[in-house]
């Protein structure tokens, strides 16, 4: 007889072993990318202005997601979820700002703001999938 270690019963939800296979960051990731492309096409004038303000606010979609991620209790993860999504609710004020002074047309305007509500909903998923994990283990 073989000596093997017995695998333990598998759990039917998805494992996610690092923050880049979360969908809502892979999503916010392809958000970022298109905004970064987006404002290259700014005026110069824009470079410190509403170009870099989008740019500091999609970094910021990410970055938090993948520093809750890191973070030892639920609680933590969830607020920096939070932080994340307001992040997202920033950038489509920016979208806007930058549809209204003439840099976006409008139907990327829509594309871009199809993808800022796609990652608010993915977020508002893993923030209540997080609330549910920490609610069975009892944590805080």
């Amino acid at each position: 007889m073989e000596n093997r270690k017995q695998e333990p019963p598998q759990d039917k939800r998805k494992k996610v072993g690092d923050f880049m296979h979360l969908r809502a960051w892979q999503s916010a990731r392809k958000l970022r990318a298109e905004l970064y492309r987006l404002t290259r096409s700014f005026p110069h004038e824009e470079k410190f202005g509403l170009a870099a303000q989008i740019r500091r606010a999609a970094v910021s979609v990410t970055a938090n997601l993948a520093e809750g991620y890191g973070r030892f209790s639920y609680q933590e993860n969830i607020q920096f979820c939070r932080q994340s999504r307001a992040s997202v609710f920033e950038l489509r004020d920016h979208l806007t700002t930058a549809l209204d002074a003439g840099y976006l047309p409008r139907e990327k305007y829509r594309e871009l703001e199809g993808m800022a509500l796609d990652v608010i909903r993915l977020l508002n998923g893993y923030i209540r999938s997080t609330k549910k994990l920490k609610e069975a283990a009892g944590a805080s």
